[in-house]
């Protein structure tokens, strides 16, 4: 996308502009017909298009190949020429999407003012792309837990494909992250990335942000589909779309072409399609908020994306990279994490998930007035634990237990946390409360408490008796 491709039926003027820009250093390339341009275009877009209003014999006029250069490759940019020119032309051609209008017999200076700064307007456009990938591509996934590696392995799977894929999760897990780890990875990678949100779109403009509109007053304006050609679109929370857009989505899933808002023009989009949800999309649809033959589509290959809960074993790794990119984001300050912070943080309950720690930390580093390790003083708590004595102050419900049962619940809640924290290592778990192996096993037992696989991880739960006959 480095070259010029000149249009022009009069084969001294293509000629003379070729000359004129490759001896200011620019490479060219010549078409004289319509059907001439569109398979110069379709072998490989042209950084810069010039193009002549009125083409002899063609199949299609300078406005025809205009609409569908800036339907199919929005980002060549176009300066149209003619010896016909006339205002109403010029307006046409700016509304339909071109960079200028130059009338003959042109001036050379004029001319080339206009080349550069359209070229310059599409080398920043490229640049300004490239560097939205690479913050995309940067959006590493960070883990070892057995529950994330399972994750992993299922993303690293779908990559290579153009298999639609639907992340499930509750908010605030890593969906979107993931979403971003699958196009990095693909042969997308250098293609756009456009997340729609769809609970944060006004119903009533859903149609207008996703395919865009057409208008006599504002010309062409392109929607979030359209801008994700080539590459990947990211339904995040999907189940909050409107039902009434959900049958257009499915039109466009099945034809890859759709019409913006006020436009008669079929629009022909290369997509591969990721969504997400927080919600069991099974019971929308028996409640009649989600279409099924919707759900079927998007639900090719399945990918749970496990809770914070689920992989208690990153937390450490986790706070220490979101230390780093406050570090580098923000400026504040480059701190270890404690032992004993470590353990609270492993500790703690997440119901917001990766989002929740990540805010945690930045408010920690915020608020913290030292660079030494974070200490588990600095972190909040669900409930306070001790008093300004250091006393352990009870809970309301271990309060009003005779002491045995105070007892067995306290080790029971202790116990099922410290397992969880370890990703289900009895070992490890048994070293850190200093017990034998075979005596926790027994405590355990005792306590009604056991392991199990979920999301690849071992997790501890209580064991749920079978119901009588």
């Amino acid at each position: 996308m480095s070259d010029i491709l000149i249009v022009d039926d009069e084969r001294d003027i293509r000629e003379l502009v070729s000359d004129i820009l490759e001896d200011e250093g620019y490479s060219t390339r010549l078409a004289g017909n319509s059907d001439e341009c569109m398979a110069e275009i379709n072998s490989e877009p042209p950084g810069l298009l010039i193009l002549d209003i009125w083409l002899k014999d063609s199949r299609m006029d300078g406005i025809d190949i205009l609409k569908s250069v800036k339907r199919d490759n929005p980002d060549v940019p176009v300066v149209i020429i003619s010896g016909h020119g006339n205002i109403e032309i010029a307006v046409a051609a700016i509304k339909q999407g071109a960079y200028d209008f130059i009338e003959k017999p042109f001036n050379i200076d004029q001319l080339m003012v206009v080349i550069r700064r359209a070229m310059e307007t599409s080398r920043l456009r490229r640049e300004n792309a490239s560097l939205k990938r690479k913050e995309v591509t940067s959006s590493d996934m960070i883990g070892k837990s057995a529950a994330f590696r399972a994750m992993q392995s299922q993303l690293d799977k779908v990559t290579k494909s153009n298999g639609r894929v639907m992340l499930s999760g509750p908010a605030g897990s890593g969906k979107e992250i993931a979403a971003r780890y699958i196009h990095a990875h693909s042969n997308r990678a250098n293609a756009p990335f456009v997340t729609v949100n769809c609970a944060g779109i006004e119903p009533e403009r859903v149609e207008e942000v996703l395919f865009g509109r057409e208008s006599s007053e504002r010309g062409i304006e392109s929607g979030l589909l359209e801008e994700a050609h080539g590459g990947v679109v990211y339904f995040d929370e999907v189940a909050d779309m409107p039902l009434g857009t959900q049958s257009k989505i499915l039109r466009v899933l099945v034809d890859q072409q759709f019409q913006r808002v006020g436009g008669s023009d079929k629009v022909r989009v290369d997509l591969r399609v990721i969504s997400s949800t927080n919600r069991d999309l099974e019971d929308e649809i028996v409640a009649d908020r989600f279409r099924e033959e919707l759900y079927h589509r998007l639900n090719v290959v399945p990918i749970a994306v496990p809770s914070l809960e689920e992989r208690r074993e990153d937390i450490p790794v986790l706070a220490q990279h979101f230390i780093e990119m406050c570090n580098e984001s923000q400026g504040l300050a480059l701190r270890e994490i404690s032992e004993e912070a470590v353990a609270l943080l492993q500790t703690m309950t997440w119901p917001g998930n990766v989002r929740q720690l990540k805010n945690l930390v930045e408010r920690v580093l915020i608020l913290g007035d030292g660079s030494g390790p974070i200490e588990a003083k600095e972190l909040p708590t669900e409930e306070e634990k001790t008093d300004d004595s250091g006393r352990v102050v009870l809970s309301g419900a271990l309060a009003t237990l005779p002491l045995r049962e105070a007892r067995e619940a306290f080790e029971r809640e202790y116990l099922l946390t410290q397992i969880n924290r370890f990703g289900g290592n009895i070992s490890r778990t048994a070293s850190f409360v200093g017990m034998e192996r075979s005596a926790l096993h027994r405590k355990l037992k005792s306590l009604g408490v056991v392991t199990s696989n979920k999301s690849g991880a071992r997790v501890a739960q209580l064991d749920e008796p079978e119901p009588a006959e």
